[in-house]
């Protein structure tokens, strides 16, 4: 719990470190670009495992097998005494960092536009205390609920967010304005689902029509 805290605490220090000078200097356009990009690149990347997942063409995604081969990968072993486990430390603090940063980003982008900063600030800060609440509440009945399909949904929502803001950023003008993540949130779920039914076909025999 400590390391998550202090992931986060990292997370929001980097932000005022940052956000204020990107916010005040960068041109709204580009740094929505650049923002959309890297929110891109994490939900990309979090639909294309997601996609191969539900396919049955990767593992299921298991946060403790993952948890273990990443400790395995630092180095490190379960641990056999009372030691202090600092892979499991880094593995934690690099998680809740990078999930943090993603969230930063979005709120970032969010908050670029004139009187937009506080109402996005104020949603991060409702988000955080929501899922930390019911984190510790319902710990038990969330370990029941489907990983990969939860994954897949954030690849999803990552990805909306990251096409929106990106094209913005180049000048487009969506439909329905702030109401196009939802569509386009529709639009990849459904791109998701349709890659899936395709993958999870069996391969078809050499010279067959």
């Amino acid at each position: 719990v400590l390391v998550a805290l202090a992931a986060v605490a990292a997370v929001v220090l980097l932000c005022l470190a940052l956000g204020p000078g990107l916010l005040a200097s960068a041109d709204l356009h580009l740094l929505r670009v650049i923002v959309g990009s890297l929110l891109l690149l994490f939900g990309l990347e979090w639909l294309r495992k997601g996609i191969l997942r539900m396919a049955g063409r990767r593992r299921r995604s298991s946060s403790y097998d993952e948890f273990i081969e990443e400790r395995e990968a630092l180095g490190g072993r379960l641990p056999s005494g009372s030691g202090t486990d600092w892979a499991a430390r880094l593995v934690a603090f690099k998680g809740v960092f990078l999930e943090g940063l993603e969230v930063g980003l979005i709120v970032l982008a969010l908050g670029a536009a004139p009187g937009h900063l506080a109402p996005a600030l104020l949603g991060a800060a409702v988000a955080l205390v929501l899922v930390s609440a019911i984190g510790l509440v319902l710990h038990e009945p969330l370990r029941r609920v489907p990983e990969t399909q939860l994954k897949l949904g954030v690849g999803v929502a990552l990805t909306a967010f990251g096409t929106f803001f990106t094209a913005e950023g180049l000048g487009v003008e969506w439909p329905l304005g702030d109401l196009a993540l939802l569509y386009l949130a529709a639009l990849f779920a459904l791109t998701a689902w349709v890659a899936t039914r395709r993958l999870a076909r069996p391969a078809m025999p050499a010279g067959a029509t």
